[in-house]
């Protein structure tokens, strides 16, 4: 009897774990870049929906780990390793930071989507996760989907149709 596939969804500044059959999905990526974790031999992958780069920007206690790229990237690879993944095993993909409106200004406080790309990739460089594909940058929304069997990440990107990494 085989289990049917679900969605698991993933909000902004979320994140969360798929095991094989499941999908998981995040939508309204904008600035925000969409960070999956995998390992195909386990059969799991994690997702999360990234708003910011830095914690040190936070003003909240507590903290929400899984908005900012430098905790959220840490917390789930440690959750992913409790569900039996295995760290030498783990890529990334990531899509997003997309730079949604056109300022006249060069302030880098507007330039949130390329600042969280650099976080997400800075975090995986530390992390030693190797980066197998991206699609970010632009300036037009995206809505991804990782299944964790195939290892595909699908995107749709607003006003430009679907693609594949």
């Amino acid at each position: 009897m085989h289990k049917t596939a679900e969605i698991i969804k993933v909000g902004i500044a979320d994140m969360n774990i798929v095991k094989v059959p499941d999908l998981i999905r995040t939508t309204g990526l904008g600035s925000c870049v969409g960070v999956v974790l995998y390992d195909q031999g386990a059969e799991l992958a994690g997702m999360a929906h990234i708003m910011l780069p830095d914690s040190s920007l936070s003003r909240t206690e507590p903290l929400n780990k899984a908005k900012f790229a430098d905790t959220a990237i840490k917390e789930l690879l440690e959750v992913m390793i409790q569900s039996g993944a295995r760290q030498a095993s783990i890529k990334a993909k990531i899509a997003g930071g997309a730079q949604m409106f056109q300022f006249s200004g060069s302030s880098d406080m507007m330039r949130i989507g390329p600042r969280n790309v650099e976080g997400v990739l800075k975090e995986l460089k530390e992390l030693r996760i190797p980066l197998i594909a991206h699609d970010v940058g632009g300036n037009s929304g995206r809505t991804i989907e990782f299944d964790p069997k195939s290892g595909l990440m699908q995107i749709r990107t607003v006003n430009k149709g679907n693609s594949e990494i």
